[in-house]
Parts: C-alpha cells; sequence; structure tokens
C-alpha cells in the first residue's frame, strides 16, 4: 500500500476557463447566437459564442433585455442586400 502525498492548495491553479467578457456591460443584453446552438446548449449545458464574442451559458429570457448593439450591427452586415448591391 503506497501513500500519496497531495500537493499544497496554493500550488494548484484553476484551470476553468474565463467565460466573462471582461467588463460585465454584456450581462445587460441579448445576443445573437445559432439558434441550433442555443438548443445544444439547453441539452448539454455547454457555452454558446455570441456574434460579438461573448461566452456564456444561456439561462435568461433574451426578450427580457436590449440586443447587444455588437451582434446587432454584425448580423446586419451579414444580411443580403444590405450591401447596396442595387
Amino acid at each position: 500500500m503506497s501513500t500519496k502525498i497531495l500537493p499544497d492548495s496554493d500550488t494548484q491553479s484553476d484551470v476553468r476557463p474565463d467565460l466573462s467578457h471582461g467588463d460585465g456591460d454584456h450581462e445587460r443584453f441579448a445576443h445573437y447566437v445559432k439558434k441550433a446552438k442555443i438548443t445544444e446548449s439547453a441539452v448539454s449545458g455547454t457555452p454558446v459564442i455570441a456574434l460579438c464574442g461573448k461566452v456564456w451559458v444561456p439561462n435568461r429570457d433574451p426578450k427580457k433585455y436590449p440586443v447587444c448593439p455588437e451582434c446587432k450591427e454584425i448580423y446586419e452586415s451579414m444580411q443580403p442586400g444590405k450591401q447596396g448591391d442595387d
């Protein structure tokens, strides 16, 4: 039988990814994400990535929040016909 000594708690590092966007402003908005990714996240609990780059696990009603201006700008630039292609 062997006995192992665990390392001191101060030598262990936190290996969880930082899912925040840093400034906290992104928490006040509803973000654009592919619908299939939202469904997948609801089933598996995996984080999603919004068009603006925010990474999080959706858990609230987006209808209660204004749309993220950065997501909206990116989404509108992706729309066909919005480029002035007359």
